[in-house]
């Protein structure tokens, strides 16, 4: 089978400052992806070069066999989705209007199949989406990813600032978009023990480049697991 999502050895640097260095990593279908790493390792410049937010500096991301544009809007019609870190979601409108502005261009249709997932946004449809907690923000933002239909969702630290119990309860719900949907995941985390019971498999950069790229539970096994950090 050969790769959807693909970063053909690439590297990227914010002038003078490389934070990436020739990484190759080949995205099966439907995959679960965990990035590890210390700050500054290069980990969230992977997602932005792999939804095209930045350039490559070399090498190419690829998609199905076609380099990506540089090119957000252009990426997320080709079935890409980036939730970057933090609640980003619109404060001032309501959940529904926060959902119905994130699929305009795909079909509104698709959010009772967001409310399914998250009920807890069917019962707040008509709330301020800045009056509502941490982690029902963090689902919303989820669920607006979700309204693009993507085949690929790149998140970047979806457990920060959130207590345990609600880690817990977004780990099993992208376990169940996975599951349901077939969209792939690919999740920088800094919370390893709980990301690696959800992904199959485990990645970490380090000062840019690969330096283990291996299953998840062989990942977890290691006795010598901080050292890799």
């Amino acid at each position: 089978m050969n790769p959807v999502l693909h970063a053909a050895g690439i590297s990227a640097a914010y002038g003078k400052l490389v934070a990436l260095s020739g990484v190759e990593l080949a995205l099966q279908p439907g995959s679960r992806v965990g990035v590890f790493g210390h700050n500054g390792a290069g980990k969230t410049t992977l997602l932005r070069c792999l939804m095209g937010a930045i350039p490559t500096s070399e090498g190419s991301v690829l998609y199905c066999g076609e380099k990506l544009p540089v090119s957000v809007a252009d990426n997320v019609r080709r079935g890409l989705a980036f939730v970057p870190q933090g609640h980003n979601v619109f404060p001032t409108l309501s959940v529904q209007q926060n959902l119905h502005i994130s699929g305009l261009l795909f079909d509104q249709g698709f959010v009772k199949h967001v409310f399914e997932l998250f009920p807890v946004l069917a019962e707040r449809r008509t709330q301020r989406a800045g009056s509502m907690s941490g982690g029902e923000q963090q689902m919303l933002a989820l669920g607006m990813a979700l309204m693009t239909q993507p085949k690929w969702l790149l998140l970047d630290e979806p457990s920060t600032g959130l207590a345990p119990v609600i880690v817990r309860n977004v780990m099993r719900q992208l376990l169940t978009i996975n599951r349901t949907m077939g969209t792939g995941l690919v999740m920088v985390e800094q919370n390893v023990p709980a990301t690696l019971k959800v992904v199959e498999r485990a990645v970490i950069l380090k000062g840019g480049s690969l330096v283990f790229d291996g299953t998840a539970k062989a990942l977890a096994a290691k006795p010598d697991l901080w050292e890799w950090f």
